[in-house]
């Protein structure tokens, strides 16, 4: 039988740290926590990774495309060394593999979710880049990619911000980075995963904290 985690994308998930299972992966001093999956060890998944130092992953080939966010420590491989706040797509037919140093890896990963006339092959130091005004005062961005409805984008909110409420048009993902997120339903610590289906709705706000979040918005089904 299929393994299937989250897998109805008409449901609303939240994880929260509290909620981390992390489970051994088939390579030696990498384990994973999934956050969703349709498929067993190749599959469509979205999951954190957290590879020990001196720990590697065999090479493959990303037959679905392969999107990566570096969490903390140096996610490394053949094409180049990548610390916390690289932002990385590797498209459809691409390979590599990861060799991790001393310092370890903790990544946000996401596999064959890439449309196959998305060729786009980034390696973002956002960190490192401008972020721009938001719609609101107290907001910040980032883009970082975009193909057709699909946007993805890093969002600095000051403390005490507040958001209008919206609907999410073809659905909203957000890991909070930093801070402390909230909304009408929750609230939401750093290492927070949200996944609201397509025409959700929500008012957002931060407090004292403020919070860094990666956001992928228009990417699930519309119906």
């Amino acid at each position: 039988m299929t393994l299937r985690i989250n897998a109805n994308f008409k449901q609303r998930v939240v994880i929260r740290p509290d909620d981390y299972q992390w489970l051994d992966s088939p390579m030696p001093g990498v384990q994973r926590m999934m956050l969703d999956r349709i498929g067993d060890e190749v599959a469509r998944a979205t999951s954190l990774v957290r590879y020990q130092p001196h720990s590697e992953f065999s090479a493959h080939q990303h037959n679905g495309g392969e999107e990566i966010l570096v969490l903390a420590g140096e996610f490394a491989d053949e094409h180049g060394s990548y610390g916390p706040g690289y932002y990385l797509r590797n498209p459809i037919g691409t390979k590599h593999k990861p060799q991790i140093g001393a310092a370890g890896a903790t990544i946000l990963v996401k596999l064959h979710q890439f449309d196959d006339k998305d060729v786009s092959q980034l390696a973002i130091d956002s960190y490192n880049q401008a972020f721009r005004p938001g719609l609101v005062e107290g907001l910040s961005v980032l883009s970082l990619h975009q193909f057709e409805s699909e946007q993805v984008a890093l969002v600095r909110w000051a403390p005490n911000t507040q958001f209008s409420a919206h609907k999410h048009w073809g659905g909203e993902e957000i890991f909070v980075i930093e801070g402390t997120f909230y909304d009408e339903w929750g609230e939401y610590p750093a290492g927070s995963w949200i996944r609201s289906p397509h025409l959700s709705q929500h008012k957002p706000f931060t407090k004292q904290d403020g919070a860094l979040l990666f956001v992928k918005v228009g990417h699930l089904a519309v119906e």
